[in-house]
């Protein structure tokens, strides 16, 4: 079909090729051949007066041109998507939907498995992809490939839509053997001693407890960097180090191995998990349904969570 002279089916093909940044991956995914993309390419050039890509081994590198182009037709593509192809009364029951989320180990322990549990039986041919913290996440959910981010509110951004979980505070763990770590913590010791840290995306970006030390002028002796809260524990067992991490996700590998927790030395702030949704799939009824669930399982959760805090406290 041709816009204005644009036959529509190019802007596909270049969404596609900005995506992936491969002629093959790009082809593949929009179910062309390899002459038929290149032949796109060739076409897309000559409409927009601009040569688009160069390469670079391999990889695609997109011009400043079409760098501008992308957003707009990704835009235009998922408006197309969300408004025209899917506007199909959504049945939970029926749905083969998949969702893709991002989020942390510490939450797919913790929270995200009653989920899994609770839409198996609602809806048991709905399906999950869970991805691991990404550094580009922000235009991961602009361009819509992603349904939900779920993980501290302060490092979401104001352009998508968000809705808060629940709050978490952090604890020190370490090995229930380690006679050095006492249940009154002092922040001399905790400074001194040696300490398992947990890092996320190819960038490893500090946790929210290293944030804070560092704006207050403190740095700990890391000794070992981890991919995720969950790998603390294991490392720290028949060790002197300690770690900081979520109680809950504490909680959750006290059952299972010899984990001693004790109150941080210093007032590390408690934080807020969330999650957000890309703005274009604000009405989407799937978004909307398992928008429902995750808030509805979030509130159970919190409940929970200060019913044994009240009884301890009795």
């Amino acid at each position: 079909m041709r816009f204005k002279g644009l036959d529509l089916n190019l802007l596909v093909a270049l969404d596609a090729l900005m995506t992936e940044r491969n002629l093959t991956a790009a082809a593949r995914k929009i179910h062309l051949s390899q002459p038929a993309m290149s032949a796109a390419v060739a076409r897309l050039r000559t409409y927009f007066g601009d040569e688009l890509f160069t390469m670079r081994g391999r990889e695609l590198v997109p011009t400043p041109r079409a760098e501008g182009l992308a957003a707009p037709i990704r835009e235009a593509l998922l408006h197309i998507q969300l408004s025209i192809i899917s506007r199909d009364a959504f049945d939970p029951a029926q749905s083969s939907r998949r969702f893709r989320i991002i989020l942390s180990d510490f939450m797919t322990i913790v929270f995200f498995r009653r989920i899994i549990d609770r839409v198996a039986r609602e809806a048991p041919a709905v399906r999950f992809e869970l991805l691991p913290f990404s550094d580009e996440h922000d235009e991961l959910l602009r361009r819509g490939e992603v349904d939900f981010l779920v993980f501290p509110e302060l490092f979401m951004s104001s352009a998508h839509p968000k809705a808060t979980l629940f709050e978490e505070t952090l604890v020190c763990v370490g090995c229930r053997t380690n006679k050095q770590l006492s249940r009154q913590l002092t922040v001399e010791k905790y400074m001194s001693m040696g300490h398992v840290a947990a890092k996320f995306g190819r960038a490893l970006r500090p946790n929210i407890e290293e944030w804070f030390l560092l704006e207050h002028g403190l740095k700990r002796r890391i000794e070992v960097v981890v991919q995720g809260f969950s790998m603390i524990p294991p490392v720290l067992v028949d060790t002197v180090r300690i770690g900081t991490m979520p109680l809950r996700l504490a909680k959750h590998f006290e059952k299972q191995m010899l984990l001693k927790i004790v109150e941080p030395p210093l007032p590390l702030p408690s934080f807020t998990e969330a999650v957000q949704w890309p703005a274009a799939k604000n009405t989407d009824p799937a978004s909307i349904w398992m928008r429902r669930i995750i808030l509805q399982e979030a509130a159970n959760m919190a409940s929970a969570h200060e019913a044994v805090r009240h009884r301890r406290h009795c």
